[in-house]
């Protein structure tokens, strides 16, 4: 019986690795072994860094809130149970872009929650 080497199929599984491994230097693009490694490991690093970037955005919110609130003689975290037991449901990104871009509706948020 003749042996069946998976021409098309198996085609199409190293032009999917290969086109992953687009922009990688020297053999690492061009060969599917090398291609198929660098490409995993590529994913890996894309799946983690979509956790980290998400961190990342929550601790320059928080650093923005804290340096506009800390002007109205006030820390973050004071700030943050303040808004809660006022019932007052902003999220840190939006509270991040008001402190950046508008300074009096920020002093406004911050008198009410500490009224």
């Amino acid at each position: 019986m003749a042996r069946a080497r998976r021409g098309v199929k198996g085609r199409r599984r190293h032009k999917k690795w290969l086109k992953l491994a687009r922009g990688a230097f020297g053999r690492r693009s061009k060969t599917y072994r090398a291609a198929r490694t660098t490409a995993e490991k590529g994913l890996q690093h894309a799946y983690v860094a979509r956790k980290l970037l998400k961190r990342d955005y929550r601790r320059l919110w928080i650093a923005r809130i804290n340096a506009a609130v800390r002007q109205h003689g006030l820390s973050y975290s004071r700030f943050i149970a303040a808004l809660k037991n006022r019932g007052i449901e902003l999220d840190r990104k939006i509270l991040a872009d008001v402190a950046a871009t508008d300074p009096k509706t920020m002093a406004d948020i911050v008198a009410t929650a500490t009224a």
